[in-house]
């Protein structure tokens, strides 16, 4: 059992790191640098519990918002492949954006009364929450382009690599891109769990200045993403050099590094089905128009859905119903609605849980997760999405349970049964522990199923705007997640920094309807989609 457990850790863990390779550095960095972008997570969420007035129905409305932008993921891939020699300039784009966004919160923090002299606080907070998805998924869609250049054609001896050696190596670089990232999660937490010690005893002017530094080391985030622009400039002179040095004259060696490219045409239902896209956000995102939340989603998904049915018509009938069947999963499973930020201010109010705790629990998720990975590869390699989505709709609701249970004095319960050891804090641990895994194993072959479905010769295009169709739907989700608070009000308590008076009450006595009702729609409307592919004409992968 020894040898055959070693024998699994170095086939699935160990030959990952053997297979590194330089090149493959500077796309990790950028996957690392969005990966440790949960740094400021957990100073954000009290930020906004302590000194903002915002509803919880607003902030899911601004995560609506906050959503919008990685639909956009569509026209920059082909803004990438149009601009490819210039395309490092998008990560120094996407680095301005981040670091303005992340000097706001330094200010508000620092000096809010000279920064309430220009705009309202809370205008300058949803600035800097909407600054940053832009600067990610920018930075995102080049270190997408970048995975391609990583993966070498050539030996340094000018000798090409055969298919199956690159098709190796691309298998590699994007596990690898999976676990940068998520194993940038795990520095933040352990960062977090280091810089919250002893917050318990802290004074408000520590916690500030506490906040203040994490918000000023996550000005890494922007330098770590250009320099790995930067070494991939230099690895490319490198390459070509020795090259170079094999006798081949620059023409030639720039051949054998590139191979044969095409010039890029623009594809005019990409970039007009784009501009559309943008024009009609940003007209009604800046308009007064009522429910404009609601018309720019429809809005939206019937461009994206319009771009697909123009991308599929080269498919045949049968692998037509495939995919729109398996979207139409996908997207309902993405779609659902969560309680939204007022169970973590019930959390942190009633069950005591403070900043490190919150670190603890985000280092438990990110080192569980990056195990998951692993564990559960061949399990999500052998089924299909149809299996997994019921699966994990029917683990994530059973997991949910405790959490429910909690509010309704769960923990006091089994803590007066066991001493004090199974408490509140005892319970979230082994439910993180648990869930986890999940959303990686639900993220993984949904992607192989996009990369897997898309024409040959449209194998980008289609990649990039399936991408937007599924995060497409994690706008839905934040809308239906404002839905349910207004329905059901959830209030935490906000004191005038100045005067100490209390302007906003704490209120949870609607929580557990919300927690409720989010359960059941997660768990009823998933099975609902899959039922109704498998008794339609449509099939799923």
């Amino acid at each position: 059992m020894i040898t055959r457990a070693y024998h699994w850790i170095d086939r699935n863990i160990f030959e990952l790191g053997r297979e590194m390779r330089l090149s493959y550095l500077p796309p990790l960095m950028i996957y690392v640098a969005f990966g440790i972008q949960g740094l400021t997570a957990i100073v954000g969420t009290f930020f906004v519990k302590d000194y903002l007035g915002l509803s919880a129905a607003f902030l899911a409305g601004l995560g609506f918002w906050a959503g919008i932008p990685w639909a956009l993921k569509m026209p920059l891939g082909h803004l990438v492949d149009l601009i490819w020699r210039w395309k490092s300039l998008l990560v120094y784009l996407g680095a301005a954006m981040l670091t303005a966004s992340l000097l706001i919160m330094i200010g508000l923090l620092s000096d809010p009364a000279g920064m309430a002299t220009m705009l309202p606080v809370e205008a300058w907070f949803v600035m800097s929450v909407l600054l940053a998805p832009v600067g990610y998924v920018v930075q995102d869609v080049v270190a997408d382009a970048m995975t391609v250049e990583a993966v070498p054609r050539v030996h340094p001896d000018g000798t090409l690599v055969d298919q199956a050696q690159r098709k190796l190596m691309h298998t590699t670089m994007q596990t690898l891109g999976r676990v940068a990232i998520i194993g940038g999660g795990v520095l933040v937490s352990l960062a977090n769990i280091f810089l919250f010690a002893g917050v318990e005893s802290m004074s408000e002017t520590d916690k500030v200045d506490t906040y203040i530094l994490i918000y000023e080391l996550a000005l890494l985030i922007p330098v770590i993403s250009v320099l790995g622009v930067g070494l991939a400039a230099l690895l490319r002179q490198r390459h070509l050099r020795q090259l170079r040095q094999q006798g081949l004259d620059k023409q030639a060696a720039l051949r054998l590094l590139d191979g044969e490219q095409e010039r890029t045409a623009p594809n005019w239902w990409i970039l007009g089905g784009s501009l559309a896209f943008v024009v009609f956000t940003l007209s009604l995102g800046l308009g007064d128009l009522p429910y404009n939340q609601e018309i720019i989603f429809a809005g939206s998904l019937a461009i994206i859905l319009f771009l697909i049915s123009r991308l599929v018509q080269v498919l045949e009938p049968e692998a037509r119903r495939l995919l729109v069947g398996t979207a139409l999963i996908i997207f309902v499973f993405r779609a659902m609605p969560n309680p939204g930020p007022g169970q973590t201010w019930w959390m942190i109010d009633e069950l005591g849980f403070d900043q490190q705790f919150l670190a603890v629990l985000a280092l438990i998720g990110s080192s569980l997760t990056l195990f998951g990975m692993f564990i559960f590869r061949r399990f999500m390699a052998e089924r299909s999405i149809r299996y997994l989505v019921v699966v994990l709709t029917l683990a994530s609701t059973v997991l949910y349970l405790p959490m429910i249970g909690m509010y309704y004095g769960l923990h006091e319960w089994t803590a007066a049964l066991t001493g004090g050891l199974v408490d509140a804090r005892f319970i979230a641990v082994v439910d993180t522990a648990l869930e986890s895994p999940l959303g990686q194993i639900a993220m993984i072959p949904m992607l192989a199923w996009i990369a897997s479905s898309a024409p040959a010769q449209l194998k980008a295009t289609f990649f990039a705007i399936m991408a937007s169709f599924t995060n497409l739907a994690l706008s839905a989700s934040q809308l239906g997640t404002k839905y349910l608070n207004q329905v059901f009000s959830v209030t935490r308590e906000v004191q005038d920094r100045a005067s100490g008076e209390i302007s906003v009450p704490a209120d949870y006595g609607d929580l557990g309807a919300l927690m409720i009702t989010a359960m059941l729609i997660s768990l009823l409307l998933p099975l609902a989609a899959v039922g109704l592919v498998k008794i339609s004409r449509l099939r799923s992968a």
